[in-house]
C-alpha cells in the first residue's frame, strides 16, 4: 500500500512585505517569506534559538487578502504544501528551490497593533475564502476582541430553602454506604 502525504503547517513572521502578481489568466499570486523561529535548551542547560527562512505563494483570494492587510513583521499561521521549484539559470545550470504553497492563511494578532476596543484595528475574527480551479484557499483575519478578555467566574447562586425539606445532605455520624 502507498501512502503520500503534502502537508505543511507553520506560524511565524513576514520577512518582508507581500509581493503581488496579476497573471494573464486574471489569477492573483502572492510571494511572501516567513521567519519561523526554534528555541530549546542544549546540553549545557544554555537556551539556543535557530530561524528558518521560508518562501511562501499563495494564490487566488487569499493572495488578494494577504497583499491588502498583511506587512513585514506580521505574525502569521499558515496551512499548505511543499512544492519544488525547479528551473534553469543563466549559466544553464539547474536550479531548484522548495517552497510552501499555502492554501489557508491566518492572520494572528500582534502587539504592535493591539488597541483599546473602538480603536481601528480592533476587531473581532473574519473569515473569507475563494477558490481557483480544485482547490480553496482561506484567510482568517483576526484581531483583539473582548472574547479574548477574561471573564470572572460567575458565583453559584443559592435558593431559599423551605423549613423542613431534605436538602441532600445527611448530618449523622454513619457513613453514606
Amino acid at each position: 500500500m502507498t501512502f503520500n502525504l503534502n502537508s505543511v503547517t507553520l506560524a511565524g513572521n513576514l520577512t518582508r512585505d507581500p509581493e503581488i502578481r496579476n497573471l494573464p489568466s486574471d489569477q492573483m499570486v502572492v510571494n511572501f517569506g516567513l521567519a519561523v523561529n526554534r528555541r530549546w535548551k542544549g546540553p549545557d542547560g544554555e537556551f539556543k534559538e535557530e530561524t528558518t527562512f521560508i518562501d511562501v505563494e499563495s494564490w487566488g483570494r487569499t493572495a488578494e487578502l494577504v497583499g491588502q492587510y498583511l506587512t513585514k513583521g506580521s505574525p502569521v499561521y499558515l496551512e499548505g504544501r511543499l512544492k519544488l521549484d525547479q528551473w534553469q539559470d543563466k549559466d544553464n545550470q539547474k536550479r531548484s528551490k522548495l517552497k510552501v504553497v499555502a492554501n489557508t492563511v491566518q492572520f494572528l494578532p500582534s502587539n504592535r497593533n493591539r488597541g483599546a476596543p473602538g480603536e481601528a484595528g480592533a476587531s473581532d475574527a473574519a473569515v473569507a475564502s475563494g477558490a481557483t480551479g480544485d482547490e480553496s484557499h482561506a484567510v482568517a483575519v483576526a484581531g483583539p476582541s473582548h472574547a479574548d478578555a477574561p471573564r470572572p467566574k460567575p458565583r453559584p447562586q443559592r435558593t431559599a430553602e423551605p423549613a423542613g425539606a431534605y436538602t441532600g445532605r445527611d448530618l449523622t455520624d454513619q457513613p453514606p454506604f
